[in-house]
């Protein structure tokens, strides 16, 4: 399987300030790949040296994580994640493709929003064994296999529906024209109210959520890329009415303005 996956996006700072910190993602295997996005796994290194925290803006996505003490499966996060990440540990994570978990909950994923669920609700006793499995190894092949393993063994009843939403949010991401749920539904034939039930149902927040989400990915990506960023111009690609409103979305997500946030990639 390639591991060619391309740049991470929504990691606000993608290299600690001092210590070590891996980030490494694999893709599914054929037969997993309608339900899941990728596999990743990071790790730090952080021993007598202070605590750092870092900061990422999550996908329309859950995610299964396994991490010592912490393992759950996670809903959509709404706002910034922050981290203190200390000492020397790892986490191995599935990532879902956007609406790919429904068919495991069997409920409104909405439910899911800003909360986690424990893996034994889901996938029970071999949830025990999956965790036990990626904690003991050290090679992330061997924790790709445990997963694969974990959801083949697992596979809910198929639901065309999945790649439906998930082409959905898939071009959501890849295409800047898409500034308004509006557009959306006339994209894919929908009424506005029907994609917005759609969305709740499968994927968990809102597609108004999703398309704000992506723009302000892109724009972060720019910054990162140490592209020379005209603010404004900016703001109206990605379908914001003016500058001040793209300023203030920005600011209340990332928690610093577009240009302090700039300054803080800068530093040595």
């Amino acid at each position: 399987m390639s591991t060619d996956l391309g740049q991470p996006r929504g990691v606000l700072h993608p290299e600690l300030a001092v210590g070590e910190f891996k980030h490494e993602r694999r893709p599914p295997s054929p037969a997993l790949a309608g339900l899941v996005e990728h596999y990743w796994y990071v790790s730090w290194d952080l021993r007598n040296l202070p605590a750092q925290q870092q900061e990422t803006l999550p996908h329309p996505n859950v995610h299964y994580v396994v991490e010592p003490g912490l393992t759950a499966i996670y809903g959509v996060h709404t706002g910034r994640y922050v981290r203190m990440l200390e000492g020397r540990s790892h986490a191995f994570g599935i990532k879902f493709k956007a609406g790919a978990f429904h068919p495991f909950y069997g409920k409104p994923v909405s439910g899911l929003m800003d909360r986690s669920l424990q893996a034994q609700d889901i996938f029970g006793t071999d949830a025990d064994t999956f965790e036990r499995q990626v904690l003991l190894h050290d090679d992330v092949g061997a924790m790709v296999h445990a997963a694969e393993h974990l959801l083949l063994s697992n596979l809910p009843k198929d639901d065309p529906e999945v790649a439906r939403i998930s082409e959905l949010v898939a071009n959501i991401a890849a295409d800047r024209s898409i500034t308004s749920v509006e557009t959306l539904a006339a994209q894919c034939g929908l009424t506005k109210r029907s994609l917005q039930r759609f969305f709740n149902q499968y994927v968990g927040v809102s597609p108004k959520w999703v398309i704000n989400r992506y723009r302000l990915h892109e724009a972060i990506a720019q910054v990162q890329a140490g592209s020379s960023v005209a603010w404004t111009e900016l703001a109206l690609q990605l379908g914001y009415f003016d500058h001040a409103h793209f300023i203030r979305d920005f600011r209340k997500l990332i928690g610093r303005s577009p240009a302090d946030y700039a300054k803080t990639l800068r530093k040595p």
